[in-house]
C-alpha cells in the first residue's frame, strides 16, 4: 500500500486526531544510551545527538530535561511519502495562527506536534481546511 497522493484526496480526506498525551522533545548524547524503560516515539540521529520525542511523564521519569510541550495531531490519511504539497498546504495556516509545528512524516501518516497550549486551535484550523479542501 503506497498511499495517497492527490493534495486534493488528502486535504477534503483528512480527519485530525488529537492525541491524549503530552510530549516533549529531549536530546541525548550520541555516546549516551536511553535511560532504561524508556520508549520515545520517535528518535532521530542527528551530528549533536539523538532527539528524542517522549511524552512528558517518560521524560520526567528518566531525569530527562524536555523542550517545547506539545501534544500530537495524527492526519488520520494514509498520505503517500512521496506525496506533494499535503504539509506545504497545512503548514502555512498554522503559522498565519501563530503556531509553531513540528511535523513527523511516518509511513503511514503525518503528526504534527503543536504547542500543548494551542492545540484546539490547531484542530479547529485543521478541521476548517479538511472542510474547505
Amino acid at each position: 500500500m503506497t498511499g495517497e497522493t492527490d493534495l486534493t484526496t488528502l486535504l477534503r480526506s483528512m480527519r485530525p486526531i488529537l492525541q491524549p498525551d503530552s510530549f516533549v522533545f529531549v536530546t541525548i548524547p550520541l555516546a549516551d544510551e536511553l535511560p532504561g524503560g524508556v520508549q520515545p516515539l520517535m528518535v532521530f540521529r542527528e551530528d549533536e545527538g539523538w532527539t528524542c520525542i517522549l511524552s512528558e511523564d517518560a521524560a520526567r521519569g528518566a531525569g530527562l530535561a524536555g523542550t517545547f510541550p506539545c501534544r500530537m495531531i495524527t492526519l488520520s490519511i494514509h498520505s503517500s511519502l512521496g506525496a506533494v504539497g499535503f504539509l506545504a498546504a497545512i503548514l502555512p495556516r498554522l503559522a498565519a495562527a501563530g503556531m509553531g509545528v513540528n511535523p513527523v512524516s511516518a509511513f503511514h501518516h503525518d503528526h504534527l506536534f503543536v504547542p500543548a497550549d494551542r492545540a484546539d486551535d490547531a484542530m479547529r484550523i485543521l478541521e476548517e481546511l479538511a472542510a474547505t479542501g
